[in-house]
């Protein structure tokens, strides 16, 4: 999973768990749900590698009795939310929730700055209340080398579990 899937789905897990009902945008046909939903996309990106050539440094494994090298990257993101209801009241109150959970519901490798939301308004095509919003994250992913051949694994979002 590359990184922009990897915001949009820690955003989207964020907004479930916090008991939203949020989905990927552009994901499959458009459905009506029993309240409001809420479609979450990577609006835009900008990244940039840390430290010297994204080396962080190096990390002792005591499972394994390995050392490990670290990498990093950085990623600005614009994440994009589209709340729909069939109620102008479900559309402000999912907002509502949502805009909490931005700012202390998300991985530690998420760090969020600035929202913006838009008024609610009728969505002509889907016959359904729509606020739009927008919130702006730094994204932090880090990478180790792998056990025996040292080669480097996949960037991960910090804090989001793998298995």
């Amino acid at each position: 999973m590359n990184g922009l899937n990897q915001v949009r789905g820690a955003v989207i897990a964020a907004l479930n768990g916090g008991g939203l009902t949020a989905v990927a945008a552009y994901e499959g046909k458009a459905k009506r749900y029993p309240g409001a939903v809420i479609a979450v996309d990577v609006a835009e990106a900008a990244g940039k590698a840390m430290a010297l050539c994204s080396y962080l440094g190096k990390t002792y494994d005591e499972s394994t009795g390995t050392v490990k090298e670290l990498y990093g990257r950085q990623l600005t993101v614009g994440i994009s939310l589209e709340v729909r209801a069939t109620a102008a009241a479900d559309c402000e109150t999912a907002m509502e929730t949502a805009a909490e959970l931005l700012m202390t519901g998300l991985p530690s490798g998420l760090r969020p700055g600035e929202q913006s939301w838009e008024a609610v308004s009728w969505d002509r095509d889907n016959q359904l209340f729509l606020r739009r919003g927008r919130v702006s994250c730094r994204a932090y992913f880090i990478a180790e080398t792998g056990q025996e051949d040292g080669t480097l694994l996949d960037f991960i979002l910090k804090g989001v579990m793998t298995t």
